[in-house]
C-alpha cells in the first residue's frame, strides 16, 4: 500500500506548493470531498478571489485597477455538469465540460490541452473529475512538460476507487524556485476526516502565510447530492 500523509504536514512542509487540488472519502463513508487551493508570488498572481455563483466557484480580481495579465488567472475552477463535479487549476474546466456535455469523458478532453505557456516554469495543468452518480469514483489528471522546455508534453491520467477516510493530493510545483519545479510523481494518499470544516480550517493555516491567496473545500452528501462548503479569501471585499 503506498504511504499515506498528512496534508497539512504536507503543505506546513513547502512554502510553494502553488495550486492544489484533494480528493477523497469522509471516515464515515457518506462524503466525496475537495479541496482546491491557489497561492501566489507576483502581484497579478496574488490579487484574486474566490467568488461563487450557483454550483460553479471562479476566481475573480480582488482589485480591478491591478489586473496585468487576466489569461493564466481568471477561470472557473470548479463546474458541475449532472452528477459529476470538475475542479482544475485552469481553462480546461471549460475544456472538461465541453467533452462531458458532448458524450466524451474527462480524459477525452484532456488529450487536447497541454501545460500552461508560461515560460519558463512551464505550469502543470492539474485536474479532477468526482462521479456521484451510484458508487462514487474520481479521476485526477496532470499535463506537465516533457523535458523542462516546453518541447512536448506528458500527460498522466490516474483513476481511483475510493477508500473511506483516504484520497489524493496533487499540486502544481514541487517548490520555490526559479524556474519553479514542476510536481513530480503520482497524486499523494492523504487522510480525509469526516469533519471537513476543520479539514478545512487546518488546510488554510497550513498553507504560507505571505503565498497563499484562497482554498475553497466542498463536501458532497453521496445520499443526497446535496453539499456543505467552506471558502476563505485572504482578501476580503
Amino acid at each position: 500500500m503506498a504511504k499515506t500523509y498528512d496534508l497539512c504536514e504536507l503543505l506546513s512542509s513547502n512554502p510553494y506548493p502553488g495550486r492544489g487540488i484533494a480528493v477523497g472519502l469522509s471516515e464515515d463513508g457518506e462524503r466525496a470531498v475537495f479541496a482546491y487551493f491557489i497561492m501566489g508570488r507576483s502581484e497579478n498572481s496574488r490579487n484574486r478571489v474566490f467568488e461563487e455563483c450557483g454550483d460553479e466557484v471562479k476566481t475573480a480580481p480582488f482589485d480591478e485597477r491591478k489586473v496585468k495579465d487576466p489569461s493564466l488567472i481568471i477561470y472557473s475552477p470548479v463546474k458541475t455538469v449532472g452528477s459529476d463535479t470538475i475542479v482544475t487549476n485552469g481553462d480546461q474546466t471549460d475544456t472538461i465540460e465541453r467533452a462531458i456535455l458532448s458524450g466524451h469523458c474527462f480524459r477525452h478532453g484532456l488529450m487536447g490541452r497541454t501545460f500552461e505557456p508560461d515560460s519558463p516554469n512551464f505550469t502543470p495543468r492539474i485536474s479532477a473529475i468526482l462521479h456521484t452518480e451510484g458508487k462514487f469514483t474520481y479521476e485526477m489528471s496532470v499535463l506537465k512538460s516533457a523535458d523542462g522546455k516546453g518541447t512536448a508534453c506528458d500527460r498522466f491520467f490516474f483513476a481511483y476507487e475510493p477508500v473511506k477516510g483516504f484520497g489524493h493530493f496533487l499540486h502544481t510545483y514541487e517548490g520555490n524556485g526559479d524556474p519553479l519545479p514542476s510536481f513530480q510523481g503520482e497524486p499523494k494518499r492523504i487522510f480525509i476526516p469526516n469533519d471537513f470544516r476543520t479539514f478545512a480550517k487546518n488546510v488554510w493555516e497550513a498553507l504560507d502565510q505571505d503565498n497563499k491567496i484562497s482554498l475553497y473545500v466542498r463536501a458532497i452528501d453521496l445520499k443526497t447530492k446535496t453539499y456543505e462548503k467552506v471558502l476563505y479569501n485572504k482578501f476580503t471585499r
